[in-house]
Protein backbone atom coordinates (compact mmCIF):
# COMPACT_ATOMS: atom_id res chain seq x y z
CA UNK A 1 0.00 0.00 0.00
CA UNK A 2 1.45 3.32 -1.09
CA UNK A 3 1.29 6.23 1.37
CA UNK A 4 0.10 9.59 0.09
CA UNK A 5 2.89 12.11 -0.24
CA UNK A 6 2.89 14.75 2.50
CA UNK A 7 2.71 18.36 1.50
CA UNK A 8 4.36 21.23 3.37
CA UNK A 9 0.99 22.10 4.92
CA UNK A 10 0.64 18.54 6.28
CA UNK A 11 3.88 18.93 8.20
CA UNK A 12 2.82 22.15 9.96
CA UNK A 13 1.55 21.91 13.53
CA UNK A 14 -2.20 22.29 13.94
CA UNK A 15 -1.86 25.67 15.64
CA UNK A 16 0.57 26.97 13.01
CA UNK A 17 -0.56 30.19 11.36
CA UNK A 18 1.31 30.29 8.03
CA UNK A 19 0.35 33.87 7.03
CA UNK A 20 1.31 35.13 10.52
CA UNK A 21 4.65 33.31 10.34
CA UNK A 22 5.25 34.75 6.87
CA UNK A 23 4.63 38.30 8.16
CA UNK A 24 7.09 37.70 10.99
CA UNK A 25 9.76 36.50 8.55
CA UNK A 26 8.98 39.42 6.21
CA UNK A 27 9.67 41.86 9.06
CA UNK A 28 13.14 40.38 9.53
CA UNK A 29 13.83 40.35 5.79
CA UNK A 30 12.77 43.99 5.52
CA UNK A 31 15.07 44.94 8.42
CA UNK A 32 17.93 43.10 6.70
CA UNK A 33 17.34 44.82 3.34
CA UNK A 34 16.88 48.26 4.89
CA UNK A 35 20.13 47.78 6.82
CA UNK A 36 22.14 46.84 3.72
CA UNK A 37 20.58 49.50 1.48
CA UNK A 38 20.86 52.41 3.94
CA UNK A 39 24.40 51.42 4.89
CA UNK A 40 25.61 51.16 1.31
CA UNK A 41 23.73 54.30 0.20
CA UNK A 42 25.23 56.43 2.97
CA UNK A 43 28.72 55.08 2.29
CA UNK A 44 28.33 55.86 -1.41
CA UNK A 45 27.09 59.37 -0.58
CA UNK A 46 30.00 60.03 1.77
CA UNK A 47 32.64 58.58 -0.55
CA UNK A 48 31.44 60.31 -3.72
CA UNK A 49 30.09 63.62 -2.45
CA UNK A 50 30.65 64.51 1.20
CA UNK A 51 34.25 63.30 1.61
CA UNK A 52 35.53 64.33 -1.79
CA UNK A 53 38.21 65.40 -0.87
CA UNK A 54 38.60 63.56 2.50
CA UNK A 55 38.55 65.90 5.50
CA UNK A 56 37.05 66.39 8.96
CA UNK A 57 33.67 68.11 8.85
CA UNK A 58 32.57 69.46 12.26
CA UNK A 59 28.81 69.06 12.72
CA UNK A 60 28.35 69.83 16.44
CA UNK A 61 30.59 70.32 19.47
CA UNK A 62 30.59 66.51 19.93
CA UNK A 63 30.19 65.09 16.41
CA UNK A 64 32.19 65.16 13.15
CA UNK A 65 32.00 63.53 9.77
CA UNK A 66 35.33 61.85 8.99
CA UNK A 67 36.61 59.24 6.56
CA UNK A 68 38.23 56.16 8.07
CA UNK A 69 38.96 52.77 6.51
CA UNK A 70 38.61 50.14 9.22
CA UNK A 71 40.59 46.96 8.60
CA UNK A 72 39.59 45.48 11.97
CA UNK A 73 36.21 44.48 13.35
CA UNK A 74 33.51 46.62 14.97
CA UNK A 75 34.69 50.04 16.11
CA UNK A 76 38.22 49.36 14.86
CA UNK A 77 39.01 46.53 17.29
CA UNK A 78 41.83 44.30 16.06
CA UNK A 79 42.62 46.80 13.29
CA UNK A 80 46.30 46.02 13.71
CA UNK A 81 48.14 42.80 14.45
CA UNK A 82 47.59 39.24 13.35
CA UNK A 83 43.86 39.53 12.54
CA UNK A 84 44.35 42.61 10.36
CA UNK A 85 47.42 41.06 8.73
CA UNK A 86 45.35 38.02 7.75
CA UNK A 87 43.57 40.38 5.41
CA UNK A 88 39.95 41.13 4.76
CA UNK A 89 39.22 37.59 3.61
CA UNK A 90 39.51 36.05 7.08
CA UNK A 91 37.10 38.60 8.57
CA UNK A 92 34.82 38.26 5.54
CA UNK A 93 34.69 34.47 5.93
CA UNK A 94 33.99 34.61 9.67
CA UNK A 95 31.39 37.35 9.27
CA UNK A 96 29.72 35.48 6.41
CA UNK A 97 29.42 32.33 8.54
CA UNK A 98 27.87 34.40 11.33
CA UNK A 99 25.39 35.93 8.86
CA UNK A 100 24.32 32.46 7.73
CA UNK A 101 23.69 31.44 11.36
CA UNK A 102 21.73 34.66 11.98
CA UNK A 103 19.55 34.13 8.90
CA UNK A 104 18.82 30.51 9.84
CA UNK A 105 17.88 31.69 13.35
CA UNK A 106 15.72 34.44 11.83
CA UNK A 107 13.88 31.98 9.56
CA UNK A 108 13.20 29.65 12.49
CA UNK A 109 12.05 32.39 14.87
CA UNK A 110 8.37 32.87 15.64
CA UNK A 111 8.89 36.22 17.39
CA UNK A 112 8.52 39.33 15.23
CA UNK A 113 10.90 41.49 17.29
CA UNK A 114 13.50 38.76 17.37
CA UNK A 115 13.37 38.45 13.57
CA UNK A 116 13.68 42.24 13.20
CA UNK A 117 16.67 42.23 15.56
CA UNK A 118 18.34 39.34 13.71
CA UNK A 119 17.59 40.94 10.34
CA UNK A 120 19.13 44.21 11.53
CA UNK A 121 22.29 42.47 12.73
CA UNK A 122 22.58 40.44 9.51
CA UNK A 123 21.89 43.51 7.35
CA UNK A 124 24.60 45.51 9.09
CA UNK A 125 27.05 42.63 8.82
CA UNK A 126 26.31 42.21 5.11
CA UNK A 127 26.84 45.94 4.56
CA UNK A 128 30.30 45.66 6.10
CA UNK A 129 31.05 42.46 4.15
CA UNK A 130 30.33 44.33 0.91
CA UNK A 131 32.93 46.95 1.92
CA UNK A 132 35.57 44.34 2.76
CA UNK A 133 35.06 42.55 -0.55
CA UNK A 134 35.06 45.78 -2.60
CA UNK A 135 37.88 47.69 -0.90
CA UNK A 136 39.55 45.48 1.71
CA UNK A 137 38.27 47.58 4.62
CA UNK A 138 35.03 48.99 6.03
CA UNK A 139 34.20 52.65 5.39
CA UNK A 140 33.44 54.52 8.63
CA UNK A 141 32.40 58.17 8.80
CA UNK A 142 30.53 58.95 12.05
CA UNK A 143 32.79 60.41 14.78
CA UNK A 144 31.43 61.19 18.25
CA UNK A 145 33.74 62.72 20.84
CA UNK A 146 34.02 64.49 24.19
CA UNK A 147 36.92 66.90 24.47
CA UNK A 148 39.89 65.10 22.95
CA UNK A 149 38.44 61.61 23.46
CA UNK A 150 36.89 60.13 20.30
CA UNK A 151 34.71 57.05 20.14
CA UNK A 152 35.99 54.89 17.24
CA UNK A 153 34.44 56.05 13.96
CA UNK A 154 31.55 53.91 12.74
CA UNK A 155 28.85 53.67 10.06
CA UNK A 156 25.16 52.81 9.69
CA UNK A 157 25.94 49.08 9.47
CA UNK A 158 27.40 49.33 12.98
CA UNK A 159 24.26 51.19 14.09
CA UNK A 160 22.03 48.41 12.72
CA UNK A 161 24.19 45.75 14.39
CA UNK A 162 24.18 47.59 17.74
CA UNK A 163 20.43 48.24 17.64
CA UNK A 164 19.74 44.62 16.70
CA UNK A 165 21.88 43.29 19.56
CA UNK A 166 20.20 45.72 21.98
CA UNK A 167 16.75 44.62 20.81
CA UNK A 168 17.71 40.95 21.25
CA UNK A 169 18.91 41.64 24.78
CA UNK A 170 15.79 43.63 25.68
CA UNK A 171 13.55 40.90 24.26
CA UNK A 172 15.42 38.18 26.13
CA UNK A 173 14.86 39.98 29.44
CA UNK A 174 11.24 40.90 28.58
CA UNK A 175 10.35 37.31 27.68
CA UNK A 176 11.75 36.01 30.98
CA UNK A 177 9.77 38.52 33.05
Amino acid sequence: MKRPMKTADDRLPENHDAPHTRRILDAGAIALLVGVILDQATKWLFLTHVMNPPRVIPVTSFFNFVLVYNRGVSFGMFGTGSIAEAGPWLLTAVTSAIVVVLIVWMVRSSDRWETVALGSIAGGAIGNIVDRVRQGAVTDFLDFYVGNWHWPAFNLADVFISCGVTLLLVRSFAVRS
